[in-house]
């Protein structure tokens, strides 16, 4: 019986030593991380929300090419809280613009101009002092420039139809 005995102890011993030997082998070829490293943690980037401050006034340009939608706008925004004679209106010099932009002059204004572009429907915004008026630099303006994805009308196609 004792014979039996050294024989299960040299099985348990060879059953160990081969274990460990592929524990060992693995964690010499990098298959096994005994210490891993933490993992960086991606904090979620708060979205930017805009400030409807109708404190501002309004110059509303309509460059889609397609009449009256600076009107509209325009009685958008007073129903939504801008005095009548702060919003003005007329129609820009280039007619084939391609996206609604809000434009604002100073990086203070860059809240209100995202609130001005979610009271529109959503538009893009731009930093830009092409429409600041040289005579009174502290005016708080903001300069909505509309754009052909605004338009109704279909686009006028070139070739002739097909009969």
């Amino acid at each position: 019986m004792n014979g039996w005995v050294v024989l299960l102890w040299s099985f348990v011993a060879a059953l160990v030593l081969i274990v460990v030997g592929i524990f060992v082998a693995l964690v010499l070829m990098g298959r096994i991380n005994l210490f891993p490293a933490a993992e960086p943690t991606i904090a979620p980037t708060p979205e930017v929300t805009g400030v409807v401050d109708t404190t501002y006034s309004v110059l509303v340009l309509n460059a889609s090419g397609e009449d009256n939608l600076d009107v509209q706008l325009r009685e958008t925004l007073i129903n939504s809280g801008w005095a009548a004679d702060s919003v003005s209106y007329g129609t820009a010099g280039d007619q084939d613009f391609a996206d609604t932009t809000v434009y604002y002059v100073s990086e203070a204004d860059e809240l209100p101009a995202l609130g001005l572009a979610d009271v529109i429907g959503g538009a893009e915004i731009a930093q830009s002092d092409f429409y600041a008026d040289p005579s009174n630099p502290e005016q708080k303006q903001l300069v909505i420039v509309i754009g052909t994805d605004r338009s109704t009308q279909a686009p006028d196609s070139e070739e002739a139809p097909v009969e």
